[in-house]
């Protein structure tokens, strides 16, 4: 309770010198009025259309599941369709301690992403990541003339990021390449881009979580102060110890823990960027030798430092709307953290299986390793209570691949799943099989609906996937 009885703007920043922190969700920011009231619950809830935060994620090379035999092996999406599925044989296994926010959607085609002339033949690792979610077909250019299509992300950020301080963030995992060619002629802003503001638009992802952590905190008026802050090894906190115990006196008991609570993320975040970039300058051989200072050689560290970025966002409504490119096709990353098999397999080599069962269970360890890095996510997201829910009620995360058997360079019954209620418009708990060939752009069109855009049509879309199906079939049952 805020112990003036006045309503706290949800906009209430602290500021300090160079450093500018937005506020967690607390008690003090709804307004005033008696309780129980239908003008108190109207106003807890009001604004909760376009409050859905979204993280669009991205991992290139499809999936082992996707070839014949994984398919036959459930190696990604389950036996059953319905909601009484097993997770056990597959990829996502990793997701059952949250299959309630869980939606699978099976046997979806990015028609976007293939040749459409003999000229594109073979460029399908150059042209996927720009089809993603835009599922619109780019044109196959090295120039500046590039041409795809507004992305699903900034579809909703137009809509519903405008009145946030950051409408949208894009983010990576893999060093991009905005400039020139790539190859199959097709330049490299489309094998590096998820995020279109317009067909002709492409938006930068950021690879060095120092740098998003500055965009968030404001951190500097230059690039001199924020290296001069970088090495003075301080804490932004430190910086508004006053403005923060200040706030703390006009708060309620359970709004302090809440805002202590945010202020310990927010320092062990930056504790743990501070650690990597001293780590990174100390001349210790790296595995990632040209990557910035600021950028973790782990892929699993890189990931969840990101992710505790994406929360803090979120958690201070500094944005709610997030691409997240996890890896760069033709990448040849190798995973330690994978299986055993897959500890020293390259990614892209590995994705090539040649329909061999034993390559195919290794290419199965890499994405099942991907995958389980989305809890870490959802558990922070979970972790974050609002006047509706927690943060993961309340969002919508995308995981796929726009590309399915990379064996062959298909991209048919492409990796795709959901997690989050969207405020409870996506049920979960769901296997959703399409009948084959549907559009991937069906799916994005009912994400945009449940988040709350008024749009008919998405992309090469023939009509909004339903995503809470209630008739509940195996794939048994029906070829039986």
């Amino acid at each position: 309770m805020y112990l003036t009885k006045k309503h706290l703007s949800r906009r209430t920043l602290l500021k300090g010198l160079g450093v500018t922190m937005a506020l967690p969700f607390l008690d003090a920011m709804t307004p005033a009025g008696p309780t129980g009231t239908a003008s108190a619950a109207a106003a807890a809830t009001a604004g909760r259309t376009g409050t859905t935060r979204l993280v669009a994620m991205e991992m290139v090379h499809g999936s082992a599941g996707s070839a014949p035999y994984g398919r036959q092996q459930h190696m990604w999406s389950p036996a059953a369709a319905g909601r009484h599925f097993d997770l056990s044989p597959t990829s996502l296994v990793s997701l059952e301690p949250y299959r309630d926010y869980l939606t699978i959607i099976s046997n979806t085609k990015d028609h976007s992403a293939e040749a459409w002339s003999a000229p594109e033949i073979g460029g399908d690792h150059f042209r996927s990541s720009a089809t993603y979610l835009t599922q619109a077909h780019p044109r196959q250019t090295e120039g500046s003339d590039i041409d795809a299509g507004t992305s699903l992300d900034q579809v909703y950020a137009k809509q519903f990021g405008q009145d946030t301080a950051i409408p949208s963030l894009q983010l990576c995992i893999e060093p991009v390449d905005q400039a020139g060619g790539c190859d199959y002629g097709y330049a490299c802003v489309y094998t590096d881009t998820l995020s279109w503001a317009s067909p002709t638009e492409p938006l930068p992802a950021i690879r060095n979580p120092r740098a998003v952590f500055n965009q968030l905190f404001g951190l500097g008026n230059n690039p001199q102060d924020r290296e001069a802050r970088r090495r003075a090894k301080a804490s932004i906190l430190d910086w508004l110890t006053v403005q923060i115990a200040e706030m703390k006196k006009t708060l309620g008991a359970s709004d302090r823990r809440r805002f202590d609570n945010y202020l310990t993320d927010v320092r062990e975040i930056e504790r743990r960027i501070q650690n990597v970039e001293k780590h990174n300058a100390s001349g210790a051989a790296r595995e990632l030798p040209e990557a910035p200072v600021g950028v973790p050689d782990s892929f699993h560290e890189h990931v969840q430092l990101m992710m505790d970025l994406i929360a803090a966002a979120f958690q201070a409504d500094l944005t709610r709307v997030v691409s997240f490119k996890l890896g760069r096709d033709a990448s040849a990353r190798v995973y330690p953290g994978a299986g055993c098999k897959a500890a020293t397999a390259a990614f892209h080599p590995t994705s090539h299986h040649q329909e061999k069962p034993e390559n195919l269970e290794i290419f199965k360890e890499i994405n099942s390793y991907h995958v389980s890095m989305v809890p870490y996510l959802l558990a922070k997201l979970k972790s974050v209570q609002e006047p509706e829910g927690t943060l993961l009620d309340n969002s919508v995360i995308i995981y796929g691949s726009p590309m399915g058997d990379s064996n062959v360079h298909n991209h048919s019954k492409l990796p795709l799943f959901l997690m989050g209620h969207a405020g409870g418009r996506i049920r979960g708990n769901v296997h959703i099989e399409t009948p084959e060939g549907t559009p991937m752009a069906n799916a994005w069109l009912a994400v945009l609906q449940a988040m709350g855009v008024n749009r008919e049509k998405f992309g090469d879309s023939t009509e909004a996937m339903d995503l809470n199906p209630t008739v509940e079939t195996t794939v048994a049952e029906r070829q039986g």
